[in-house]
């Protein structure tokens, strides 16, 4: 009770009229790009704080941090890079939470490619399939689990594209530079339909949970619209954003 009621005199202060608007620095997994862009519009207009995002990869971001990037929130495409940062003191203790589950898809831009269970890839009828740097982006690691699962990682290994995270892998497959490849759900579903193309929604028993936690970095303890930020996500509004882009919200 005691928290919501905190939760509720935050808002009635972020919503008033006199309350000074700031600038909030937020690194966003690549994956997550499209649902922040309407996310971060949303809270824009609710609250009048600004938002400066940059979305990449969460390892290059991870390294960025470390390096002094001005970032004050992390929103990463894994749990165990926020989990790191608090554990360096980085990131503040007790700030980071799960604000979305994400899911894997093999996908082509091209109308009847992937069939529905995912055969293209034992019949190996394409030259390149694209993939992001798993030692970089989860997703990435999260379609090597697949092929190995699935005991076609040797097989396929001389077909990969890789790409630098999950944006450029979309583009490798749009571009047509590859026939096909694993990318975010997200990035291809539009209210909860595959918007073009043909794709396999990849079983979740064949990869580690995705697993996606923002967490509050140091630079943004004591920063307005950073703690706002963190609290909008949790919103109603966001929370609907996350959803209609094909996340879980739960384990």
């Amino acid at each position: 009770m005691l928290r919501k009621l905190m939760l509720a005199c935050t808002w009635l202060w972020l919503l008033m009229p006199g309350a000074r608007a700031e600038e909030v620095h937020v690194a966003v997994a690549a994956n997550f790009t499209q649902p922040f862009k309407q996310i971060a519009a949303a809270f824009e207009q609710a609250t009048g704080h600004k938002v400066v995002a940059a979305f990449g990869s969460t390892g290059q971001f991870y390294a960025q941090i470390n390096n002094g990037a001005p970032f004050e929130i992390l929103l990463a495409a894994d749990a165990d890079t926020p989990a790191l940062l608090e554990k360096q003191n980085t990131a503040v203790a007790g700030s980071r939470f799960t604000y979305a589950c994400g899911k894997l898809v093999l996908w082509s831009a091209k109308s009847g490619v992937v069939d529905a269970q995912g055969e293209i890839l034992k019949k190996g009828a394409f030259e390149h399939l694209s993939l992001a740097n798993p030692k970089l982006a989860p997703y990435g690691l999260a379609g090597v689990q697949t092929m190995q699962k699935l005991g076609l990682e040797e097989t396929l290994r001389p077909k990969i594209v890789q790409a630098e995270n999950i944006n450029q892998a979309y583009q490798f497959i749009a571009s047509g530079n590859a026939l096909l490849g694993f990318v975010a759900l997200s990035q291809v579903v539009r209210n909860g339909q595959i918007a073009d193309g043909s794709a396999w929604i990849v079983p979740a028993e064949l990869y580690a949970p995705i697993l996606q936690d923002a967490v509050l970095l140091e630079k943004g303890r004591a920063h307005p619209a950073a703690l706002a930020l963190m609290t909008y996500l949790k919103s109603a509004p966001a929370r609907q954003v996350i959803r209609a882009y094909g996340y879980a919200l739960d384990r």
